[in-house]
């Protein structure tokens, strides 16, 4: 499980948080990593594992704190969907590189919860906030520990 963003974008972070939410389960059978979601250097993180969760905040008009799955084996993910802060080469762009290349995951799922607040600073805002434990279940579900 990987979870994307910048502890200092506000809702950027909501990544990064739900993976330390589930890394402090200490689960035994679940990697968790946080990453600062620069593309090209995703494959170097999933290498050597079958099945991944990528979990990001994401900017398409949604209601914030909206929770939303993809299979990004299935399908390539909606442009323009995923803030890459000071990345020209994000998510998606680092997932459509793999599948190029031939080095996506058997299984790569991503989990993103729409954000409202990307300006700079700390914490979640409410709604964001509020959405973690659905995306938390998720991704547990997804990485096949319950949930």
């Amino acid at each position: 499980m990987i979870g994307i963003g910048h502890p200092y974008r506000r809702d950027d972070s909501v990544g990064p948080r739900v993976a330390e939410d589930i890394a402090a389960l200490g689960l035994a059978d679940l990697t968790v990593l946080v990453h600062h979601g620069e593309g090209s250097d995703l494959m170097e993180r999933w290498s050597g594992y079958s099945r991944v969760v990528v979990i990001d905040a994401t900017a398409s008009g949604a209601a914030p704190g909206t929770v939303r799955h993809w299979d990004a084996v299935a399908a390539p993910l909606p442009a323009g969907l995923f803030p890459k802060g000071s990345h020209v080469f994000g998510v998606a762009e680092g997932i459509e590189l793999a599948r190029r290349l031939g080095r996506l995951p058997a299984f790569i799922d991503v989990v993103g919860i729409e954000g409202a607040d990307f300006s700079a600073g700390e914490g979640l805002s409410p709604l964001v906030g509020a959405a973690t434990a659905t995306a938390r279940a998720t991704v547990l579900r997804l990485a096949g520990q319950g949930g």
